[in-house]
């Protein structure tokens, strides 16, 4: 069986490879939700946060935090499940849906979630997974909320403790965070505030949207000029630009973003849509110098988020905007390449690309619930 699954997963998507976007099916699905259910329940390697207050915290990452110990670090865990949830949404009657139900069932239990909760409020933790595995938890309860589902009504309501406790954890830290953190890996502000405010408008938490639209304004509004030829970083998996961007699009209106945009992005080129000229100069792709480098494969994660923040860009400009055949095709680039790296062969430098996958073929941060 695990021959099997390891083939599985080493089959090329060849489709991705080809001039015209594949299609997103349950086929294609099927890969990506075995990356998942091979990865949640592996506890070893792992790279563990943890803060250490006496001896009775040299634990195993299993007793730790029991629900999200594997996919070699806690948010890429928390991503993982949220992957299953949202191809089982989106794919319900797949081969893959029963085995991912039943992995699930097995992670979010009450008791496993009431002892994340308790860890996450443990003394020393304040910026534990802060914002970026935070953010990524909430993203996965607005999934579940979203499905109506009995399974999910019971994680939902499972998860409710520790949903809570990283409510709160973000409401204390938001309005005393002076400057926003600008770089392309985990602590980035600007993506966790997007998945913040999708959250909150799913589960109609005013006072947390307003807080978070409050802080993007504070920390973005203003901004012009963003160097986008600093970019990429060498480890970054998240472009800081572009995700600015993509939530200040969240926070605007058409009219405004569109203006805010051309002072903060002057180099995206304004071209007829039928243009024949090179529209994807203005943002290279990126190739990945060692996938099996848990820092160097950031950069196969920067395709993908890149491309779905180019969606979004997109999505929030008025059909007649000029800058949306470039957009368009730089998205579809970076789509290409970022799904032609997501093999599942190097497990500590691609072990959450899976869900980076999904997050764009599903469109989720642009239309939220599921097809």
């Amino acid at each position: 069986m695990k021959g099997f699954l390891f083939a599985l997963l080493l089959i090329p998507l060849i489709a991705v490879a080809a001039d015209v976007t594949p299609k997103f099916d349950a086929h294609a699905a099927e890969r990506f939700a075995r990356l998942a259910l091979t990865c949640i329940a592996k506890e070893y390697p792992n790279k563990i946060s943890h803060v250490l207050n006496s001896d009775t915290d040299v634990a195993p990452p299993r007793k730790l935090t029991p629900a999200f110990y594997g996919c070699y670090d806690w948010h890429s865990s928390v991503h993982g499940h949220w992957l299953l949830v949202r191809l089982i949404r989106t794919f319900p009657d797949a081969p893959f849906a029963a085995p991912a139900r039943d992995a699930l069932r097995k992670s979010l239990t009450a008791e496993n979630l009431k002892q994340e909760a308790a860890y996450l409020r443990g003394a020393g933790r304040a910026s534990f997974e802060r914002p970026y595995g935070l953010a990524w938890l909430l993203q996965l309860c607005a999934e579940l909320r979203e499905w109506d589902d009995e399974q999910a009504r019971e994680m939902s309501a499972n998860l409710r403790p520790l949903e809570e406790a990283a409510v709160e954890r973000l409401k204390t830290w938001l309005p005393k965070l002076s400057h926003p953190v600008r770089i392309g890996e985990h602590d980035q502000t600007a993506f966790g505030l997007g998945l913040m405010l999708d959250y909150a408008r799913v589960t109609s938490n005013e006072a947390f949207a307003k807080l978070v639209t409050d802080s993007a304004r504070k920390f973005f509004l203003a901004d012009k000029n963003c160097p986008l030829s600093y970019e990429p970083s060498g480890e970054d998996f998240l472009s800081p630009c572009l995700g600015e961007a993509d939530v200040m699009r969240r926070v605007l209106s058409s009219e405004e973003f569109a203006g805010w945009l051309k002072e903060f992005l002057p180099q995206i080129p304004a071209l007829p849509p039928q243009s024949d000229r090179p529209t994807v100069e203005w943002l290279p792709i990126v190739v990945s110098p060692d996938r099996s480098d848990p820092k160097l494969a950031h950069l196969d994660g920067l395709n993908l988020s890149r491309a779905w923040m180019l969606e979004g860009i997109m999505s929030a400009l008025p059909p007649d905007d000029l800058r949306r055949t470039a957009l368009s095709a730089a998205a579809e680039e970076h789509r290409r390449t970022g799904l032609a790296a997501v093999t599942g062969k190097h497990y500590e430098g691609g072990h959450w690309l899976g869900s980076f996958a999904v997050y764009l073929t599903t469109r989720r941060g642009i239309q939220g619930k599921a097809p």
